[in-house]
């Protein structure tokens, strides 16, 4: 695939539309939607920056996971805690402020942060950290009105229990699955 030109299509709050079109294998002209968080110049833009975090976090042996309604897709869906890092934060500091905006937690170990990675890689060049930490205190609602969350932690055996009934994002559920099998 070779690459030809990026447009933007569409200038949201949050998210910007572009049109990517290439050149195929069969050398004709392949139009490609993308949504992005970020300011795109070029082609050299796409995943360039890193947006936000994702964190495991547990305690007591139990994981932390949000039921929260998505408005994406119209119900509740079990979630980890996550959020955008804000302009001049470090990452460790989005991790601390995010954990605590959704549950009233605190961060009391960061074990550690994966390098960043793709979260939805076949409409958007968004990528964000992806953060194990070991959690401290007691839930309290700092979330905004836009946010409809119910937080608690789950044992690995009611965390198997809901992989087998209920629906997830992505990385809440490997995080969930691999949490059951002992290896978080």
């Amino acid at each position: 695939m070779k690459f030809i030109r990026l447009e933007k299509v569409r200038d949201g709050k949050y998210l910007k539309n572009y049109e990517l079109t290439y050149l195929n294998k069969a050398g004709r002209e392949k139009k490609y939607e993308i949504v992005s968080r970020k300011e795109l110049q070029d082609v050299n833009d796409l995943g360039a920056k890193v947006s936000g975090v994702s964190i495991i976090a547990t305690m007591d042996d139990k994981l932390l996971l949000l039921h929260e309604f998505r408005m994406g897709v119209n119900k509740r869906i079990y979630n980890l805690c996550a959020g955008m890092i804000e302009e001049h934060e470090t990452i460790e500091d989005c991790i601390r402020r995010e954990l605590y905006e959704e549950t009233g937690l605190q961060v009391k170990k960061i074990r550690s942060i994966l390098p960043p990675s793709y979260s939805a890689v076949a409409i958007s060049d968004v990528k964000t950290y992806i953060a194990f930490v070991d959690a401290a205190g007691s839930f309290d609602d700092h979330s905004s009105a836009n946010e409809d969350i119910e937080k608690d932690f789950y044992t690995r055996e009611q965390v198997e229990k809901l992989l087998e009934s209920e629906e997830f994002s992505s990385r809440a559920q490997l995080a969930a699955y691999f949490f059951t099998k002992g290896s978080l």
